[in-house]
């Protein structure tokens, strides 16, 4: 017998317009992101629907999955009942991503992995918020101002990718406007992580005011962090580059995801009509 699967409703312009409110529970977790470089390729969505776990369908623009690598600063990290601590606050992290919905047709970010050069960071994300966090040595040496050099290795890899990047004059920035490419790949204020052993799905909301992007002169980039979950890129360079200073960020709780409803689809139109490729 053909197994059959849940048809997920595609999120609306509202609905993804509401995942910028504030969320009303406590916090539990304040960051601030800085110097946030996005670079994005087009993906097959059924290659990218493939990773994915039940539950999640990928969100498409136009007809296309997205793949995200993003390197930045993270500043200023503390538990909502403690201040900064010197020495572990800040690091930074490096992440490979794709955007998601759940059967609620809420959108998000789903992450196949999480470099960060803090190893208590690390640890604790792990624990508590289920995500692929990983270890690595991160240096970024600032070059000519405005300008960028990150660098990073994951541990157990031998490969260094490295990012030299121009972050964009303050008069080239502005918030993505509702329903472009832009909005789609950088408003995004929910992520999706699936518990290692019990492979129960939640979500989290993160509030910030909206991003300002603008522009970046990227000199040097790497698809390294995405070969090591299982993308090639080709040596194809990136269908999108944005920059962001970035948002100072509130954390609220992980909550698991329900259950599907009971809509029941044919395995091959899984996948929302309007979210195959064209």
């Amino acid at each position: 017998m053909t197994p059959i699967l849940p048809v997920m409703p595609v999120p609306t312009e509202a609905a993804r317009l509401a995942e910028r409110e504030r969320p009303a529970q406590a916090a539990v977790m304040y960051q601030r992101w800085r110097d946030l470089l996005f670079l994005h390729w087009a993906w097959d969505a059924k290659e990218l629907q493939r990773t994915l776990p039940p539950g999640l369908t990928i969100d498409t623009f136009q007809g296309r999955g997205w793949l995200g690598i993003v390197p930045f600063a993270m500043q200023g990290v503390r538990p909502r009942f403690c201040p900064p601590i010197p020495g572990i606050s800040n690091f930074f992290e490096l992440n490979v991503r794709t955007y998601v919905y759940d059967a609620q047709g809420r959108p998000g970010v789903w992450f196949y992995s999480l470099d960060a050069n803090q190893w208590l960071g690390v640890t604790v994300a792990r624990t508590l918020f289920h995500l692929p966090y990983f270890h690595a040595a991160i240096a970024v040496r600032p070059g000519t101002a405005p300008e960028i050099d990150y660098r990073s290795r994951r541990k157990g890899s031998s490969a260094t990718s490295r990012y030299v990047y121009r972050m964009p004059e303050p008069a080239a920035l502005a918030e993505a406007e509702p329903g472009t490419l832009e909005f789609f790949l950088v408003e995004r204020y929910r992520l999706f992580a699936r518990h290692p052993s019990s492979g129960v799905l939640f979500t989290g909301r993160v509030w910030h005011e909206p991003y300002r992007i603008g522009p970046a002169a990227v000199t040097t980039w790497d698809d390294g962090p995405a070969k090591l979950d299982g993308f090639d890129c080709q040596g194809r360079a990136p269908d999108h580059v944005c920059a962001a200073p970035g948002p100072d960020v509130t954390v609220f709780p992980l909550e698991p995801v329900a259950a599907p409803a009971g809509v029941l689809a044919d395995p091959d139109t899984s996948l929302a009509p309007d979210a195959l490729p064209a």
